[in-house]
């Protein structure tokens, strides 16, 4: 196994385990040059903007010198907003998952003080504060600044903008030395310089150059959403708009080994790309992408490195990349030979000063763009199915098909509406054409509500991965065999040389019965109830996704 970069920087086993665990890959320029003279003791003074991933930059020196057994304030970090202080606070916490021990504790104004004093007391090794509310909560003596060791001021030119500048002289004056002070500013304004003259001693100087660069001609557009929102609206992008490939960028590989299995799992043809990868396997996503036979790539700025491939006409950036010209190479992989682009940025309401920060280095306006619904998903899919039908009716050919659905209505049992429907809904199984909406100006049809907690079993095929089969093609033989709804069928876990899916306990016989003897590329499916003691069904509970991966912490 290759060691990681992150190894040869100096940190220890531990927090090298959290960055692999979290799927980093290699260091930014920012960390490569800080993070040696931040554990070898220097003082630092670093020029770099917002998004160069200086946090880490700090935080991993940070956590390395920390003493857990003893429990008053070791490191002292300001902050000019009350955003960022939580920000960072946040990443600490998340760095510091394979370090039991370490308390970390975000003080700032506009939040009650009260119960910031009484964790105080308590005890804090490392507290993230804006300058306004440590001088307060200094004054009342719930911090202490005789054990600090080190001290991070992140932003120092924007705490001078905002008249911060005498409480940092204040409290810089107040920690004892010897101790280790690290400055980051984007610009190095007088008085910014001055107060690294007084209180640093010999600074390592480590500056991250950033060329103005210029996004490509292509249309890009943000969306707000939260977190969790995510997912479903990267879904709802991807049925709505039609395109070539799309690229969609993940910070981790952990992350883009995820979400390209997720997506999967939900029908579409996705692929990762990550630094994990041989050589042999990114070539191999690549020929599929040319092929047409992958629509959807999943991959990180390292491995999407070198990537040219002119299907490519969607960027998305599922998480905003750590700096502008990650940006700038992300979204130039659209738009290639001439051809349209487009790229979409999905941006959390903390990650807004980000965008603004591409905006502003790239010369260009990303435009708002409204986060697509249930109701519009079902709209297009109606839109699709009638493109198609007409297409098929234009085609001719159809005497045989006319015919069949003759006989049908001679038998007396349906009407040639009804026969239509079911054809309609047999040829699109994975994803209904109504979805969740009703169709417009449509007669209310009773259905058979689906309860929510129906039970449901647990089948076994003998066809995996090695055979080419995917959620798809388990869907729709389901589907097409035994007269299930797409939304009846899954979770659906696509292993090596089995595949498992669910379906509702009362059709698994008929499931069964319809679909055992079918075949896959020549192979029998040979598909029967799972019963392994790993998983006993039926469940009265929604049933987890069989594919979701445990947190790693």
């Amino acid at each position: 196994m290759t060691a990681s970069p992150f190894a040869a920087l100096g940190l220890n086993d531990t927090l090298v385990a959290t960055l692999t665990s979290l799927g980093y890959e290699v260091p930014t320029p920012i960390q490569e040059r800080t993070i040696p003279a931040l554990l070898g003791g220097r003082d630092l003074i670093g020029q770099a903007q917002t998004g160069t991933g200086k946090t880490a930059a700090f935080a991993l020196p940070i956590l390395q010198h920390i003493d857990v057994s003893r429990h008053e304030t070791q490191a002292l970090i300001l902050a000019p907003t009350r955003e960022l202080a939580v920000q960072v606070s946040e990443a600490l916490h998340t760095y510091a998952h394979g370090t039991p021990g370490v308390t970390v504790m975000p003080v700032y104004g506009g939040a009650p003080i009260v119960p910031q004093l009484k964790r105080l007391d308590r005890g804090v090794q490392i507290v993230v504060g804006t300058p306004g509310r440590l001088i307060d909560v200094l004054g009342r003596g719930s911090l202490r600044l005789e054990s600090i060791k080190m001290v991070v001021l992140d932003e120092a030119d924007e705490m001078l903008k905002m008249g911060f500048i005498d409480d940092v002289e204040t409290i810089l004056s107040g920690v004892p030395k010897p101790r280790q002070i690290a400055l980051f500013s984007a610009t190095m304004p007088a008085e910014v310089l001055r107060i690294a003259q007084r209180h640093l001693v010999n600074p390592e100087k480590v500056e991250i150059e950033r060329k103005t660069v210029t996004a490509p001609d292509i249309e890009q557009r943000f969306i707000n959403v939260s977190e969790g929102e995510k997912l479903e609206a990267l879904m709802h992008i991807l049925e709505i708009e039609e395109s070539g490939a799309v690229l969609i960028f993940r910070r981790t590989k952990t992350g883009a080994a995820e979400l390209a299995e997720r997506l999967e799992g939900r029908g579409f043809a996705a692929v990762a790309m990550h630094g994990d990868m041989k050589q042999a396997e990114r070539e191999s996503v690549i020929r599929r992408l040319r092929a047409g036979q992958a629509e959807i790539v999943v991959a990180t700025d390292v491995a999407a490195r070198g990537l040219d491939v002119e299907q490519i006409q969607h960027v998305i950036n599922y998480d905003i990349p750590y700096d502008v010209e990650a940006y700038v190479h992300r979204v130039g992989r659209t738009g290639r030979a001439g051809r349209a682009g487009l790229a979409t940025l999905f941006v959390t309401p903390r990650e807004k000063r980000m965008m603004r920060e591409i905006e502003s280095f790239t010369g260009s306006s990303i435009k708002s763009m409204k986060k697509p619904t249930r109701t519009d998903v079902a709209a297009r899919r109606l839109e699709q199915t009638k493109e198609k039908i007409r297409k098929t009716i234009g085609e001719g050919e159809l005497d045989a098909y006319v015919a069949l659905i003759e006989q049908l209505v001679e038998e007396g049992q349906h009407s040639a509406v009804e026969i239509a429907a079911a054809a309609v809904r047999m040829a699109s199984p994975a994803r209904p054409v109504v979805a969740d909406a009703k169709v417009p100006e449509a007669a209310p049809r009773e259905e058979k509500p689906r309860a929510a907690n129906r039970e449901t079993v647990r089948l076994r095929m003998d066809v995996g991965k090695r055979d080419g089969i995917r959620p798809a093609d388990v869907v729709g033989s389901i589907a097409n065999e035994a007269g299930l709804s797409g939304r009846d069928i899954g979770p659906i876990e696509i292993r090596d040389t089995v595949t498992y899916v669910g379906v509702p306990a009362d059709s698994a016989e008929h499931v069964i019965k319809s679909v055992s003897r079918a075949r896959f590329r020549g192979r029998a499916v040979n598909l029967r109830i799972d019963r392994s003691p790993a998983s006993a069904r039926p469940d009265r509970r929604p049933p987890k996704p069989f594919n979701k991966r445990p947190k790693k912490r």
